[in-house]
């Protein structure tokens, strides 16, 4: 994997990577077994957000997720303490529950899905105390001027969660953006979360995309949280999908020219337990397409996140546009072969195995 920077990254930074985001906690069943099967769950600390940042902060970069709890909460201790163990730091204030029916941590509700049986996923998100984080929760000039940020990066998901969200997103953003700091962007677009604010919404993520660095989604995502015309319909298969990819992405970076790498992934499903995996990346006048591979699936949520994760990583220590895609794929391929929904590399050495498939045993 080849080391050349791609980015005018800056140097001087306390954090490599801030992440906006509402933390909550994933039930899983034991053994693949399905939701309504009962039996023992096992319990994690989650977001998509925090996903992505658990890459880096793994290989030893400084990462920050700004956020809000539950005041009193055992969950929001919880939280705090996985976070803690992750090497991800956190700000955010305490918030006071306001009796059993006010605030709390959403619940994620998923089973892993086995051969024909695909994962199901529940979000159990009422009273979600992540849809009131506010950006005048954080000291931004303290986060972004006096120790300084590398990347922020937000996903769509917690940019669209709320009025009160959108607008931290795009006030962190601007300001970050103004400080010097590079803005990674994961279009993430979920009809549920749109609904009903269509129009507000296109018009904030079209804001959040101006300012970005980095800009990662799919056809669709780009197409319905930016309103960029899609492709004309063309034929089936891997070839005609990266050409029809290509031409989104020609007409995306003609609306939006201050990016400088645009990203996605290339997934096909054959079961639950096996995927193609493969993923694009462009870069000025330059692509490069990981062809999906065969890997085997233990959980696939989170999988997406952690491509994210490993090209952030990338790009963070220097390496090229082509390096980075191989470290986002590396990255994915292990997510899924761990029952967590996050990405925990122990060295590069790691993923550059993973991306030459070998799977030998280390002495």
């Amino acid at each position: 994997m080849e080391e050349s920077g791609t980015l005018n990254i800056r140097k001087n930074a306390r954090y490599d990577i801030v992440t906006v985001s509402s933390m909550g906690v994933r039930l899983t069943p034991a053994n693949r077994q399905p939701v309504e099967a009962g039996g023992p769950f096992e319990l994690q600390s989650t977001s998509a957000e925090t996903n992505v940042l658990n890459v880096s902060a793994s290989l030893g970069l400084n990462t920050l997720v700004l956020t809000r709890f539950v005041e009193g909460s055992p969950i929001a201790s919880y939280i705090k303490g996985e976070l803690r163990k992750r090497n991800i730091s956190y700000i955010g204030p305490d918030i006071p529950q306001g009796g059993p029916w006010g605030f709390r941590h959403q619940f994620n509700i998923a089973d892993s899905g086995f051969g024909l049986r695909g994962p199901m996923v529940h979000n159990d998100r009422a009273g979600e105390i992540g849809r009131t984080i506010d950006a005048k929760d954080y000291d931004l000039k303290q986060i972004f001027v006096t120790d300084g940020a590398k990347i922020l990066h937000l996903s769509g998901l917690i940019a669209a969660m709320s009025e009160s969200t959108t607008g931290a997103c795009l006030e962190v953003a601007r300001y970050a953006k103004a400080n010097g700091t590079l803005i990674s962007f994961d279009l993430n677009y979920r009809a549920s979360f749109w609904e009903g604010r269509e129009e507000e919404l296109r018009r904030d993520f079209r804001a959040i995309a101006g300012l970005a660095d980095i800009l990662i989604g799919n056809e669709e995502d780009f197409q319905l949280a930016l309103g960029i015309k899609g492709p004309e319909a063309g034929g089936e298969g891997l070839v005609a999908k990266i050409d029809s990819f290509k031409d989104m992405i020609r007409r995306v970076k003609a609306e939006f020219p201050g990016a400088s790498i645009f990203a996605a992934t290339l997934r096909q499903v054959l079961s639950a337990n096996t995927h193609l995996w493969g993923g694009i990346v462009n870069s000025g006048e330059d692509w490069f397409v990981e062809e999906p591979r065969e890997i085997p699936v233990l959980d696939r949520i989170g999988g997406g996140d952690g491509f994210v994760g490993g090209l952030l990583y990338a790009l963070l220590t220097g390496r090229d546009a082509e390096a980075a895609l191989k470290y986002g794929w590396a990255s994915g391929a292990l997510a899924v072969t761990m029952l967590t929904d996050y990405a925990s590399p122990v060295s590069e050495s790691q993923l550059e195995n993973i991306y030459k498939g070998n799977a030998r045993v280390k002495r």
